[in-house]
């Protein structure tokens, strides 16, 4: 497979497994945090799907295209390991985590943090979409979407 339909891949799977999480997310209260803002596509199709939610973003360093800036207080910039486990217990009811590299060794040491600060973040029945594995107790593995392949996307609720 190309590069590119690697990427159309992701980027459906990505887009229905939000669309799940929002209806999973619904009537439940907290904000929604979006580890990675990268140039932003991401943040504004949250906006765009959660209207009226508070969306916290996080990122090493802004990237974003000017018209998906979040507004001051809620961009997080610096390393995300460390400004993510800064807003631990916030109760949030989604987190969004697209961070992977596609580089194996850079992955794995993403996979030993990422789970324990997703898993902190988010209140209890909170749901996390994430293009890298979530393994660890206290989140729950969810059915994916209709057409999201096994290992593309994932999908979990903090379970407590």
């Amino acid at each position: 497979m190309s590069r590119l339909d690697s990427f159309i891949r992701r980027m459906v799977a990505q887009r229905d497994v939000l669309a799940e999480a929002r209806r999973l997310i619904a009537d439940r209260p907290g904000p929604i945090l979006e580890l990675g803002l990268g140039n932003g596509r991401t943040y504004d199709h949250l906006r765009e799907i959660f209207p009226g939610r508070r969306i916290i973003a996080f990122d090493r360093a802004l990237a974003a295209h000017p018209s998906s800036v979040p507004p001051e207080g809620d961009l997080m910039l610096g390393e995300i390991r460390e400004t993510a486990a800064g807003l631990a217990g916030i109760g949030a009811a989604l987190v969004h985590a697209d961070l992977g590299s596609g580089k194996p060794e850079i992955d794995a040491a993403l996979s030993r943090w990422l789970p324990g600060i997703v898993r902190d973040l988010l209140a209890e029945g909170g749901i996390a979409a994430s293009s890298s594995p979530l393994q660890i107790p206290g989140l729950e593995p969810l059915t994916l979407p209709d057409g999201v392949g096994t290992g593309r996307y994932f999908l979990c609720r903090r379970g407590d």
